[in-house]
């Protein structure tokens, strides 16, 4: 039931602070001793959850949020990597499960940077680093020192990082002996290999290589003695789950008959005789059992959307994070609808539907997306939102953001544009040495789609993206001014020369992947992919977000960009916040989402203003109360 001061605060709001969870993890030695992250206390933060007496208190009180953690494997203590400004650099610290204790550093001696991965077993501990001296890998006994067993200076970090949460199963053999590194020592980072190391001194144990094509490892078997690692390869042009057995080199090929899209194996069966797969197909996902013995496929009976996270408990239930456009994630047990845990807090409005989309790119080829409808018929003003990655995709998700954008009467549409996962190595790999024109003819594609639909007003068009999509959305109004009324661009690629200066270094290595080298090595190509090139063409209204510490799109290269406009005599309104790339502070959030729809109402004719802004508004110092 809806309370009185709920219903005071507007609809679109209410979205944002209904609280959601994590996917449980659990103590590899007390299973019913677990780690749920939730945003109940406005951040995101770590809640240590005994399942056996139903108690659960939060962990964690960073000031930037904490999004991942997990149990020590004897259920005593709670980790997590503890970034204390937004950079996404820092360490990893242990506070006891049950106590309120300072936390303390997981390991003595590892180096401060950022995270490539963790892997928390009985008797040893690993984590990986990168920093602006290259990447290394260190493992540590039962006394917490740190020793080097390996390094090197382009990438390399643990597989399985969809995988370590349980403790049963990931980088780090059931045995404790291997551990399985992604490895991109030639530099190409789009395509890496897999590499086994013993786990005390870093010797190779087996390599495995598709040259061209990328190899995913994601966890061991959790069977002593067993070093058959899950995998995917690419050979047949798309995602493809196997079994690599380090101790033999024997790859095995799962037959998945005639299932579509890419495969993940996400688990394995306790006894190691099956595997979890996640299929995604259309933006949606979809779970099933696979017995490796008799080859045997099993379709799961799961909700429909976007799956987040999904494992197998030692009892052989499968416990998944499902969300789609409507409703916000929920944990459930496969074949259930009851949640298995549930936070406390007011719950969400109903979104509205994602819809299913598709249209022909100039290629000629069809391109896959979502479109959210306001009420009404069209044609509708439209927002463009270009999703970040690039290799990522738009799925059937919980976005209380977007639903503020169509409440405001604005019709969504969302694009899975050439370099989207989900569709094939050669769709993802297509932006290899072609980034931003790609995407921006697959966009523009659409827009035209929804205008011969009559879904989309071509005069009340507004570009906007976050990240790569902000990237994109730069270029677009740069390249294609007339096409847009108005854009926003959240923590983007501004200024791509200086934002390579500034990134974090496994970014860097993707850039160089992506570009064809560094700035240095190819300016021309550099100069003609970035957005300040065309910055003197830009003529519409823009507002950009960006985060002081972000060590993905970092801020002076977007400051570089903006003053490049003042210059000119263009202003544009420019927000920053006091973390990283992306917050994780409900206020925060819904702050940045009020500026966003006040930036629409004053440019796009005919959108509505919701209720509720001004004060965020004034929160911000954007303008005085009342």
């Amino acid at each position: 039931m809806v309370t009185e001061i709920e219903r005071a605060v507007p609809t679109w709001e209410r979205r944002f602070r209904a609280p959601i969870l994590s996917l449980p993890s659990w103590a590899a030695d007390d299973p019913e001793l677990l780690v749920v992250g939730s945003t109940e206390s406005g951040t995101y933060q770590l809640h240590a959850w005994n399942r056996r007496t139903g108690s659960r208190r939060q962990v964690t009180f960073d000031p930037v949020g904490v999004l991942d953690g997990r149990p020590t494997a004897d259920g005593t203590g709670v980790v997590w990597f503890r970034d204390e400004t937004g950079a996404e650099t820092g360490a990893w610290v242990v506070t006891p499960f049950a106590e309120d204790v300072a936390p303390e550093p997981l390991l003595e001696g590892i180096p401060i940077g950022w995270s490539e991965g963790v892997a928390i077993g009985r008797t040893r501990t690993i984590v990986g680093v990168s920093s602006a001296e290259g990447f290394s890998v260190w493992v540590a006994g039962e006394d917490g020192r740190g020793t080097r067993i390996h390094e090197h200076p382009q990438p390399v970090r643990l597989v399985g990082a969809a995988m370590t949460g349980t403790g049963e199963s990931g980088p780090l053999s059931a045995d404790e002996t291997v551990v399985a590194l992604s490895v991109m020592e030639d530099g190409d980072v789009l395509h890496p290999s897999l590499r086994a190391i013993d786990a005390a001194t870093g010797a190779v144990r087996a390599e495995l290589r598709d040259p061209g094509l990328q190899l995913t490892g994601y966890g061991f078997s959790p069977v002593a003695g067993d070093l058959r690692l899950a995998i995917t390869h690419e050979r047949t042009g798309e995602e493809r789950p196997a079994t690599w057995d380090v101790a033999t080199g024997e790859v095995h090929d799962l037959d998945l008959g005639g299932l579509v899209g890419p495969v993940e194996p996400v688990d394995w069966w306790p006894d190691g005789s099956a595997l979890l797969l996640l299929q995604l197909v259309e933006g949606r996902h979809r779970l099933h059992r696979y017995d490796l013995a008799s080859g045997r496929l099993t379709a799961l009976d799961t909700d429909e959307g976007s799956i987040t996270g999904a494992v197998v408990r030692p009892d052989g239930e499968v416990w998944y994070r499902v969300h789609h456009g409507e409703h916000p994630a929920r944990i459930l047990a496969a074949g259930t609808s009851q949640p298995l845990i549930e936070p406390d807090g007011p719950r969400a409005p109903a979104g509205r539907e994602f819809e299913t989309w598709w249209f022909a790119n100039p290629s000629g080829a069809q391109v896959h997306g979502f479109i959210v409808r306001p009420d009404g018929d069209g044609p509708f003003p439209v927002i463009l939102r270009v999703h970040g990655g690039p290799h990522y995709a738009d799925l059937d998700r919980w976005a209380p953001d977007l639903q503020a954008h169509v409440e405001a009467g604005f019709l969504v549409a969302m694009v899975n544009y050439r370099g989207s996962i989900g569709f094939g190595q050669a769709w993802r790999d297509a932006l290899t040495g072609n980034v931003g024109f790609h995407e921006l003819e697959d966009v523009l594609a659409g827009l035209d789609d929804l205008v011969a639909r009559g879904l989309a007003d071509p005069a009340r068009v507004v570009l906007a993206g976050w990240s790569w999509g902000g990237y994109v959305t730069l270029l677009g109004i740069g390249r294609h001014p007339a096409r847009f009324l108005s854009a926003i661009a959240g923590v983007p690629v501004a200024d791509y020369v200086a934002a390579y200066e500034d990134e974090s270094p496994i970014l860097q290595a993707m850039d160089r992947s992506l570009m064809g080298g560094s700035p240095e090595d190819v300016p021309a190509f550099y100069a003609e992919r970035n957005p300040l090139t065309y910055v003197d063409e830009v003529a519409v209204p823009l507002l950009i977000l960006a985060g002081e510490n972000d060590s993905r799109c970092p801020i002076r290269q977007v400051w570089n960009y903006v003053g490049r406009l003042r210059e000119r005599g263009v202003e544009p309104e420019v927000y920053t916040y006091a973390t990283g790339h992306a917050s994780f502070d409900v206020e925060e959030r819904v702050r940045q989402t009020a500026i966003t729809l006040d930036f629409l109402a004053r440019t796009v004719p005919g959108a509505t203003r919701l209720d509720g802004l001004d004060e965020h508004l004034a929160a911000a110092g954007l303008v005085a109360p009342g």
